[in-house]
Parts: C-alpha cells; structure tokens; sequence
C-alpha cells in the first residue's frame, strides 16, 4: 500500500532537518541522468522547468549536462533537480510509514510532501510525494540540511504547487 495516498503529512519538524546531516551524490564532473517520463508526466515537469527560480539558497540557476527539460541545477552541480524519476522503492515500504527506517523520513514543508532518503554514502535526496510527477532533489555532499537544504525546500514549494498537482504519479 502507498501510505503517501492514506496518510496526511504535516509540516517538517526543525528536529527532522537537523537530522539531516549531509545531502545527495551531487558531482561537479558528473552527468546528470536525464529521467524518461511518460507524456502526461513530461508535460508538468516541462511547466515546472518553466517556472524554477533562478536562485536557491544563493547559488545561481547552472543547469547540468545534458541539457533537458527534466532536469535544472544551481551552483555548480550544489543543487540537482530531476522531474520525471521513478518512485522511489521506500515510498511504498510501511517501514517507512510505521517511522522504523531510520533512513527515510517523510515530511511536508510549505505545502509539499517529501521522502527524505539516506543513500550509501551518508548523504540525502528529497522526492516529491502526493504530486502528480515525483520531483528529485539532491545536494551536494556538505551542504547543510539545517540551512541550505531547509531553504532549497522552501524556495522550491511555490514551483512545486504551481506546476505539478496534487494526486497519484504514475506506478512506473
């Protein structure tokens, strides 16, 4: 069962952030996998590419490489975003929401629900829940979750709630 369709999530406690200690697998010389959408899927992840801020948390928009509508950075590969990924396994795990994975935590902040997943390498990546796309983002290692990964949360909701709508993504 996806507990994100039966389960209402409230704000992301400051406590869980802090938590949070590193962030995603983030390169400066890696390529950027280019997600494959569905049409219906490809379509709000388009008008989410359209409507991204040129700013997170300071860093300037610097898209990686390949070029895609799918896919939008900041800084220099600080800050990847992918719209169009698969569900992530541990979305649909009731570990995760009975709270005993330790490396996944599910929350919401200004409206928008994420996964927050602990990789391999001790660091984090956020995907949207209970959206129509599922939206992934990863920061590179040593940004603080506390600050920058609070703040690039924040400063994505408005383009999250503005291009992608509330519901079921596809099961792929």
């Amino acid at each position: 069962m996806n507990f994100f369709r039966h389960r209402s999530l409230g704000l992301l406690a400051p406590a869980l952030l802090i938590a949070v200690a590193g962030c995603s697998t983030a390169d400066d010389n890696a390529a950027v996998a280019v997600p494959s959408p569905d049409a219906k899927t490809a379509k709000v992840c388009r008008e989410l590419h359209r409507v991204l801020p040129s700013k997170l948390d300071g860093h300037g928009r610097n898209d990686p490489e390949p070029r895609s509508a799918y896919t939008a950075g900041w800084g220099n590969a600080a800050i990847i975003l992918r719209c169009g990924v698969t569900r992530p396994p541990k979305m649909i795990d009731p570990k995760v929401a009975e709270g005993a994975d330790p490396d996944a935590i599910a929350g919401g902040v200004d409206g928008v629900d994420w996964l927050m997943e602990k990789q391999g390498d001790g660091s984090w990546r956020f995907t949207t829940a209970n959206r129509t796309a599922y939206v992934q983002v990863s920061l590179a290692k040593g940004m603080s979750a506390q600050e920058e990964g609070s703040t690039v949360l924040t400063d994505l909701a408005a383009s999250v709630r503005k291009a992608i709508p509330k519901g079921i993504a596809s099961m792929r």
